[in-house]
């Protein structure tokens, strides 16, 4: 069961005149709905630019939202402090959402995302020819989803991240169950596709960013669960993208990879800059054993059809740290010896 944690009373103050002034709180209920730069937010609220910073300045100052650079773009989003992040998410879950205010700047901010849209729609729609040559090789992805459903489980968690995040598939299928998701990605183009995808369902407690995968923008030790979908055979060193999402890990978190078995089909590296040509499990145990991590269990999904084809993996590892609930609300880890 997920716990609340105390905020102090001058903490509290804090907050809720930070939040107290309509423009902020306004602010922070369409940030509770997705990031959105600058730009974004002076046309939900009908605010000229310097305005709006200056109310982004001051919650940002009071440590309710962050910011975060994505080439020549500003993002702003909740921050990514749990209990300033629950404190907020309580107040804006109490607004009115038929107030005559708040129904414009949902308008607004349909509109926005609605451009999104179309944006991400163009880049996916050129490239999608090429992505559905490599989906018709191997087992349908709802069947891949369904195994990654039955690994992870339905017991609820405190925060996901999916580095490589892509289309943010992953980051959607699983948003019942964590109260907060993070999507990485290098592309810009991917990330749009994501943003977009995510808008589309409906999912509000996730975000996504750019980063590498070697060196994703977040904080170390605060995830329960971290997944790689089909990104190490684009990586020239899979072994160090392993050892970070281990870093990545709260005590007893689990890692999820997906990816391909070991494959001869040249044309995955010659045409879609495929590095590696699939992993055989005693390399994929042997990086998580070097990362500190402990294999749980795999699932193979064989190939369907004739001719040369491919088969998709699942590898499930495990932090060897135990989270230990210890007296009140206080907790302490110990190494999980076999």
């Amino acid at each position: 069961m997920l716990t609340r944690t105390p905020v102090g009373l001058d903490a509290m103050v804090d907050t809720l005149k930070a939040a107290a002034e309509s423009s902020r709180l306004r602010i922070l209920l369409m940030l509770s709905r997705g990031d959105l730069t600058v730009s974004d937010l002076t046309d939900v609220l009908g605010q000229s630019q310097p305005r709006v910073s200056r109310h982004l300045k001051l919650l940002l100052d009071a440590g309710l939202i962050s910011r975060y650079q994505e080439g020549s773009w500003a993002y702003f989003r909740l921050s990514d402090d749990e209990t300033a992040r629950e404190t907020i998410q309580g107040i804006v879950a109490r607004v009115d959402l038929g107030d005559a205010t708040v129904e414009r700047d949902l308008e607004r901010l349909a509109e926005v995302k609605r451009r999104r849209q179309e944006r991400a729609l163009g880049y996916f729609s050129a490239n999608a020819a090429s992505w559905d040559r490599i989906r018709s090789l191997h087992v349908p992805d709802d069947a891949v989803e369904a195994g990654l459903r039955k690994i992870v489980g339905k017991r609820p968690f405190q925060s996901m991240l999916d580095l490589g995040t892509g289309t943010g598939r992953l980051l959607e299928i699983f948003s019942p169950l964590y109260v907060r998701g993070v999507g990485v990605d290098l592309s810009r183009e991917m990330l749009a596709v994501a943003r977009a995808n995510l808008d589309r369902a409906g999912v509000h407690n996730a975000q996504v960013r750019q980063g590498d995968i070697y060196t994703p923008p977040v904080e170390r030790e605060s995830f329960d669960l971290v997944t790689i979908h089909q990104v190490l055979h684009f990586l020239e060193d899979p072994a160090a993208a392993i050892r970070e999402a281990a870093r990545l890990l709260r005590p007893g978190g689990r890692l999820v990879i997906v990816d391909f078995a070991p494959h001869a089909l040249e044309f995955l590296r010659e045409e879609h800059a495929h590095l590696r040509l699939g992993f055989a499990d005693r390399q994929v145990a042997d990086w998580l054993e070097e990362a500190g991590l402990e294999l749980k269990d795999t699932i193979d999904f064989a190939p369907r059809g004739e001719g040369s084809r491919l088969t998709v993996k699942l590898w499930l590892a495990q932090d060897r740290r135990l989270l230990i609930a210890g007296e009140g609300s206080h907790a302490r880890t110990q190494e999980n010896i076999a």
